[in-house]
């Protein structure tokens, strides 16, 4: 029942991005667009996701397990620290180079074209580059913590 739920969340959340527009990099790039042609569309769809959040953030934290049973599993950091930033920057950059964050870029690898498949294999090159650099450069004290 957990996978078919996790499908079934999956799915509507592709369809989300999709009617949203979040999967068009064009429409991504506008709302990015300050000083140009500033498309705001995405701001509302933000806004949405944002209250969606807040109220299922809410009610989740009363709950020790999932609807379906699983582990309830809230992050529990709330420090803003170096890696952070650097994080949310580089996360901000190739979504404005690129039009797609990681989420759209999935939904839009079901359209065929080249431009999601790149991104993607790109994307997971950059995560593999950092469970390789985590392995390599963590200190041994955060090893076992």
């Amino acid at each position: 029942m957990q996978l078919l739920m996790a499908l079934l969340a999956g799915l509507v959340f592709g369809l989300g991005l999709i009617v949203s527009g979040m999967t068009d990099p064009s429409k991504v790039t506008g709302f990015l667009d300050l000083a140009g042609a500033w498309d705001p569309s995405l701001a509302f769809v933000m806004g949405g996701a944002i209250g969606v959040g807040l109220i299922a953030f809410r009610f989740a934290r009363t709950r020790s397990h999932a609807i379906f049973g699983g582990p309830m599993q809230i992050p529990a950091a709330r420090q803003i620290d170096r890696r952070l930033i650097f994080g949310a920057l580089t996360f901000g950059v190739g979504w404005g180079l690129a039009g797609y964050c990681p989420g759209p870029a999935l939904a839009s690898l079901a359209t065929g074209g080249s431009k999601p498949l790149i991104f993607t294999v790109a994307m997971l090159a950059g995560m593999a580059a950092f469970e390789i650099h985590e392995r390599l450069f963590k200190s041994p004290a955060k090893k076992n913590a």
